[in-house]
């Protein structure tokens, strides 16, 4: 898939990447529920809803896949950090203990993406 990942506005690169990777992932057929959720623990890029699981997504980005690619940058420090949002998330929100969720990675390697469900 060719990404265009700047518009006029020259948004951020990782404005950009969000951007792509939820733009594709509508097309896929999830839905945005949060962008951008904040915690003390950390962050989350995108939470979606995909059928009845809830779906967090962390979305990397470089230029070229020379050093290892966009997916390979997320690392078991950044997975622990994601899943501690998610779980104040959860909390804050009063989410059911019973609803099924699933942790995706979008990696964007130059103009390739890449999207790995159940990433971790």
């Amino acid at each position: 898939m060719t990404l265009k990942l700047f518009t006029r506005k020259q948004k951020s690169s990782g404005d950009a990447a969000e951007d792509a990777a939820l733009t594709y992932l509508k097309k896929q057929g999830l839905t945005l529920v949060c962008r951008n959720y904040r915690c003390k623990t950390g962050e989350i890029d995108l939470i979606l809803k995909h059928a009845e699981t809830l779906v967090f997504v962390e979305v990397r980005m470089r230029k070229s896949d020379a050093f290892g690619s966009a997916v390979e940058t997320v690392t078991k420090s950044k997975q622990k950090k994601v899943v501690s949002a998610a779980q104040t998330y959860l909390l804050e929100k009063g989410h059911s203990a019973n609803m099924p969720l699933r942790f995706d990675v979008v990696g964007i390697d130059g103009h390739e993406m890449s999207w790995i469900q159940d990433a971790f």
